[in-house]
């Protein structure tokens, strides 16, 4: 392995004991380079934090405050009704200190104290601000003066350009929902889902719970919320997924694609120079504090940053019981995976980042490198794709000392992980379709030992320079990887655990080869056409979802679709419950031959009761996380709740997600609609269900990712992907009488290939 690593600049010799590692005069100039770096950034940090401190305020509005207070002294007033006179009496009286300047310094202290105070007044107020929420339940395009008066006030007291933090401190808590509201709103919700019996019971038991032990629950959780920020986030990530035994490959972590008609150039090193530069110059400015606060489109209203700041140097790292997240201040290269082998790959020379042009020819000389991987090194990452307590134990037993220790820790430090991949990904071929599904699997799991699924993302350069992403979820939410994701060697391992490797790979094998998956591109029409029917795109989508499911199965089942929460602090996640009693209403009378003036009716109020749906959701009146979060404080009291353990044991077997897009800033769709992203997707959550991923691009694209399982006889991806097809064009067709389905409904296009 030593040669393979010299495509790094640096020597290493495997000997018994381990690895004797040969610094060198430019090793101790590196390390004091990174020394350096280091501080720095905590400067960086340290002027930031005082910047975003005292937000929406500037420091040198202080200096504002204080020349304004003495100016008003020297007229012979006194702005501060005798409270600077009182703080020179209480001033310790000095022989050094004349009178004059006693005065001038009581008068900087009132200044000061002035300056702090009209900073929480101006806080305090934009938090109030933020917590208005009725402009998000008012018809759109029609804003009430209300809401006008309120979106004038936020500008104002939002300040000039904030930072990417600058708004924690302003943004409210999540408010905690009232015990009736949430059970009444699940009881609704699970109505089309059961019949008479079935909902009488499950009503008995939800009233049972409310007028007894779900009083007591939620006075704990009304502490948590007093007392945190947020009342669901730590229980969420803890519980939710770094608890979670089962492989994260297929399960948990999710992946995102290229452009879907483009690759920028063919030449796998070139791609990765170029994208490897733009990712580390994100993470310059992400240090720094530059990037702009994401915001609601249109209204302005800022959303949590929070996430952005494990997005790289971040790792999960297994445990017997449970999981942790762990993070890095900093790193200074990347670990790069190519036939077998690790390396490490340093992206700073001097303390000075390199340029794209030497970042792909030290990729070439990894892909050039003829040296083999060593006994075991090659399906290493098979541990991160198989369960998590033999991972955990192969951990402690193999990797906590020596060698493999400094090798995991090269890894697991790491800014991100790399995989350059020998197989070629994309829309290609004689059948693009089919090439999209293999491209999507290989980004979902690739051969399971050829990425390291528990680093916060790894990227995938693929030999025809496409690439790809896939990101672990405990640390968040695709949505912050998503803005990631636009811009856009390792000492020898001695391996002892080849059996423990074995077993994670055949169950990660296992798990891979029973994903069915089908992504294609719906351009027949997109949210255009449906936005001039006055309706919510992705409302149509979700009931077209709805009417694709009933056709499918001939039934209803819990279908969850993510809504961010992100207007309050550390907010992630709420579930909408799509299926609802309009929406079955809606697909029933459909096929039941309802006139289409019925049907018509129906769709609107379904329409109507999604959009109001994922409304509440957003603004803190969902469903399902306040019911996990007194379900949690239920087993910390050991006391047991039928109706909770019921509700929290439902599978969803439609799993839903809309990808956001944030490339419409990036990108002209309309002059150049060949730099469209076919998005991402994610595996089935329930094992007889689906996982459907889309993203609206442009005015006429809609993408679709369908996973399921083939070991389930009752699903598959393909069929489901038609039934969308159908029932997308049937609700144009009953929207838009005018409307005709093409003889051809999903278009292929060239690929095209630039060279940069």
């Amino acid at each position: 392995m030593a040669e393979a690593h010299q495509a790094v600049a640096f020597q290493f010799t495997v000997t018994p004991e381990g690895i004797d590692l040969q610094l060198s005069h430019q090793a101790l100039t590196e390390i004091y380079l990174s020394g350096v770096r280091s501080w720095k950034k905590k400067i960086i940090r340290l002027k930031n934090s005082v910047i975003t401190g005292v937000y929406p305020a500037s420091p040198s509005s202080w200096l504002f405050v204080v020349i304004a207070i003495l100016a008003t002294m020297y007229t012979r007033s006194d702005p501060s009704m005798g409270l600077i006179a009182k703080i020179q009496e209480h001033l310790p009286v000095s022989q050094s200190m004349s009178t004059q300047c006693q005065a001038l310094v009581s008068a900087v202290l009132f200044s000061t104290m002035l300056w702090l105070l009209l900073i929480f007044t101006m806080r305090l107020c934009l938090k109030q601000l933020l917590s208005y929420h009725r402009w998000m339940f008012e018809q759109h395009g029609k804003m009430s003066n209300t809401t006008k008066v309120w979106v004038a006030l936020v500008r104002i007291f939002s300040g000039r350009k904030p930072l990417l933090y600058s708004y924690q401190g302003s943004l409210p808590n999540l408010p905690l929902p009232p015990i009736k509201d949430t059970v009444k709103r699940y009881l609704e919700s699970v109505r089309p889902l059961m019949d008479d019996t079935e909902y009488e019971r499950m009503n008995n038991l939800a009233a049972e719970f409310e007028s007894s032990l779900g009083n007591r629950l939620q006075w704990y959780l009304k502490l948590k919320a007093l007392w945190a920020a947020n009342y669901v986030s730590d229980w969420w990530e803890e519980y939710v997924y770094l608890r979670g035994r089962s492989p994260l490959m297929v399960n948990s972590n999710y992946y995102g694609m290229d452009f879907l008609y483009v690759t920028p150039t063919p030449i796998q090193a070139a791609r990765a120079g170029n994208s490897i530069y733009a990712f580390f110059l994100y993470r310059r400015k992400l240090n720094k504090e530059e990037i702009k606060p994401s915001r609601i489109p249109g209204i302005g209203i800022p959303l949590c940053a929070a996430q952005c700041e494990r997005i790289f140097n971040t790792t999960r790292t297994p445990g017997e019981e449970t999981d942790s997240v762990q993070h890095w201040q900093d790193s200074d290269y990347i670990a790069v995976y190519h036939r077998g082998r690790y390396f490490r790959l340093r992206v700073y020379q001097a303390g000075r980042l390199l340029c794209p042009r030497e970042i792909e020819f030290q990729i070439q000389r990894i892909l050039d490198d003829p040296a083999p991987p060593s006994k075991g090194e090659a399906n290493l990452g098979a541990l991160t794709a198989g369960d998590r307590i033999p991972w955990a134990k192969a951990r402690t037993k193999y990797f906590s000392s020596g060698v493999n220790k400094r090798s995991l820790d090269c890894i697991e430090k790491a800014a991100f992980f790399v995989t350059l991949d020998d197989d070629e990904q994309g829309m290609m071929g004689d059948d693009p379709a089919a090439s999209l599904d293999c491209y999507a699997k290989s980004l979902l799991h690739g051969k399971c030992y050829d990425r390291w699924f528990d680093k916060s993302f790894s990227v995938v350069y693929f030999k025809n320079g496409k690439n790809g992403i896939n990101a672990e979820h405990s640390w968040a939410d695709a949505p912050v990887l998503s803005h990631l994701w636009e811009v856009r060697n390792i000492p020898s391992l001695r391996i002892f655990c080849e059996e423990q490797i074995s077993q994670s790979l055949a169950v990660a094998q296992a798990l891979a080869d029973d994903v069915d998956f089908h992504v294609f591109a719906f351009r027949d029409f997109g949210k255009g056409k449906v936005k001039r029917c006055r309706v919510s795109p992705d409302a149509f989508i979700q009931i077209a979802l709805q009417l694709a499911y009933f056709r499918s199965r001939r039934t209803f089942c819990l279908t969850y679709e993510s809504s961010m929460t992100r207007l309050f602090r550390e907010g992630r996640t709420e579930t909408v419950r799509s299926c609802s009693n309009e929406s079955s209403a809606f697909v029933r009378a459909l096929e039941g031959g309802e006139a289409a003036e019925v049907c018509r009716r129906l769709f609107r109020a379904a329409s109507e009761k999604h959009q109001n749906l994922y409304r509440m959701a957003m603004t803190g009146a969902g469903i399902d996380r306040h019911l996990f979060c007194l379900y949690v404080v239920s087993k910390y009291l050991g006391v047991e709740s039928l109706f909770l353990k019921e509700v929290l044991a439902e599978p969803w077997r439609l799993s839903t997600s809309q990808t956001p897009i944030q490339q419409m800033e990036l990108f002209d769709m309309v002059n150049h609609p060949e730099y469209v992203s076919c998005g991402g997707g994610f595996g089935p959550v329930a094992d007889d269900g689906y996982g459907v991923s889309y993203s609206i691009l442009g005015e006429n694209v809609i993408n679709f990712h369908i996973s399921c399982k083939h070991s389930c006889p009752d699903t598959d991806a393909h069929k489901f992907g038609a039934l969308i097809r159908k029932a997308l064009h049937d609700l144009m067709q009953l929207l838009s009488p005018n409307h005709k389905e093409p003889n051809k409904t999903e278009e292929s296009r060239p690929e095209v290939k630039k060279d940069l």
